[in-house]
C-alpha cells in the first residue's frame, strides 16, 4: 500500500525562487536545475517506498529533488550541499515541512561527509537480511559522480559508510553513458571496469532518461537514472585495491585478448608462467576480449590473483606502469 503524499503549504515555484536569489548554474561544479516536478517525483518513485526512513539527498541545489522527497514523508531527511548560496531556498523547505519531517542541511562537500555519523540512529540491519530504512537519492554533478560512486562501491566492499548499518540502497543521476556503462551486460559495446566493479558488488537497474533538455542550463548529453542496491552475497570478498588492480589491468586494454591484459599484473620474469596459470586456476579463457568476460568470471580471475599473491608475495606490489617509468627514464 502506498504511503500518503505530504502536501507542502503554498511555495514559489523552483524557478521563481532561482529568479528571485538570482541563483546561477556553476559551470566549474557541473551543476544542472532539474524544474519538472513530474521528473523529480519519478526519481523519487525509483526509490521505492521511503515512508518513514531516514533518506540522505547529494546535491539539492535549489531543492526540486527535496521536494519530491518530502511529499514521501521519510523520517529524517539529511541535504549535503557543497554551494551555500543554496541555503537560503533549503531553509525556506525546512521550514515548511516543519512538524512532519525532520530535515537537516549540511553545507558540506559529500565527499567530506561522515555517513555513519548521521544516521547513528538508524537501528542496523543483517547484511543478509532486509535493507536497512536508508536511502541515498542525488542528482549528481557530472565531474564527481563516477569517482563518487567508486568510492562508494569501496565502503560497500568494506561495509562502511552507510553500509555500516547494511545494504543502503542508492538512486542516482549520471549523464546516460555513464549510466548505460554501469549497467552493461556482457558483450556489450559499453561493458568496461566500471560495470564489473557495479555489478560485482550491487544489482545495477537503469530505470529512465532524462532528456538533456529538461536542465537548465541543458547539458550536451541526456541523464540516466540509476538504481544500485548492495547485493546479499557479492560475487568477491577481497580487498577492493585488489580487484579494482586486476579489472584496471583488463580493460587498459579492451579489444585485446586478456592474456595480453592479465601479463602486465606480473614482472617480466614471471609473466609468462603467472599469465598462464591465472586463467587456468580461473577456468577462463584467456583468448576472450575484457567485455566478454562474466562478472562471475571476473570474480574467479580475482581470487586466483590472490591465490597467485600468496604463493609469490613479490607480484603484490608489482605496477608495471612505475617500471616502465623506471626504463624510459634511464635512456
Amino acid at each position: 500500500m502506498c504511503a500518503a503524499v505530504l502536501r507542502l503549504p503554498p511555495l514559489p515555484t523552483i524557478r521563481d525562487l532561482i529568479r528571485l536569489y538570482r541563483l546561477k548554474a556553476l559551470k566549474q561544479l557541473s551543476q544542472n536545475f532539474l524544474l519538472d516536478e513530474r521528473i523529480t517525483d519519478r526519481i523519487v518513485k525509483s526509490a521505492g517506498d521511503i515512508s518513514g526512513h531516514y533518506v540522505c539527498e547529494v546535491g539539492p541545489g535549489p531543492g526540486g529533488i527535496t521536494r519530491s522527497i518530502i511529499k514521501k514523508h521519510p523520517r529524517k531527511l539529511i541535504v549535503i550541499e557543497k554551494d551555500e548560496r543554496f541555503l537560503p531556498t533549503l531553509e525556506l523547505l525546512q521550514e515548511a515541512s516543519q512538524g512532519f519531517v525532520d530535515m537537516h542541511i549540511e553545507i558540506n562537500d559529500v565527499r567530506d561527509f561522515n555517513f555513519e555519523n548521521a544516521l547513528s540512529e538508524v537501528p542496523k540491519e543483517d547484511w543478509l537480511g532486509s535493507p536497512p530504512p536508508i536511502n541515498i537519492i542525488g542528482n549528481l554533478p557530472f565531474s564527481i559522480s563516477t569517482n563518487l560512486v567508486i568510492r562508494w562501491l569501496k565502503a560497500i566492499s568494506q561495509k562502511q559508510s552507510a553500509w555500516a548499518f547494511g545494504r543502503s540502497k542508492m538512486t542516482l543521476t549520471f549523464q546516460k553513458e555513464v549510466a548505460e556503462r554501469m549497467k552493461a551486460p556482457v558483450t556489450h559495446k559499453q561493458r568496461c571496469r566500471l560495470s564489473v566493479m557495479c555489478q560485482l558488488w550491487c544489482n545495477v537497474k537503469h530505470k529512465f532518461t532524462i532528456p538533456g533538455r529538461a536542465f537548465i542550463p541543458k547539458p550536451k548529453v541526456d541523464v540516466g537514472v540509476v538504481t544500485l542496491e548492495p547485493l546479499k552475497e557479492p560475487f568477491v570478498d577481497l580487498p577492493f585495491e585488489m580487484v579494482e588492480k586486476v579489472l584496471r589491468h583488463f580493460f587498459n586494454m579492451r579489444q585485446k585478448i586478456s592474456l595480453k591484459s592479465a601479463l602486465r599484473l606480473f614482472p617480466e620474469e614471471l609473466r609468462e608462467e603467472l599469465g598462464e596459470k591465472l586463467f587456468i586456476l580461473a577456468d577462463v579463457d584467456s583468448n576472450a576480449r575484457p567485455f566478454e568476460i562474466t562478472t562471475e568470471e571476473y570474480a574467479r580471475l580475482c581470487y586466483a590473483y590472490k591465490l597467485l599473491c600468496d604463493d609469490y608475495p613479490q607480484i603484490v606490489d608489482f605496477d608495471f606502469r612505475i617500471r616502465r617509468k623506471d626504463i624510459i627514464g634511464s635512456y
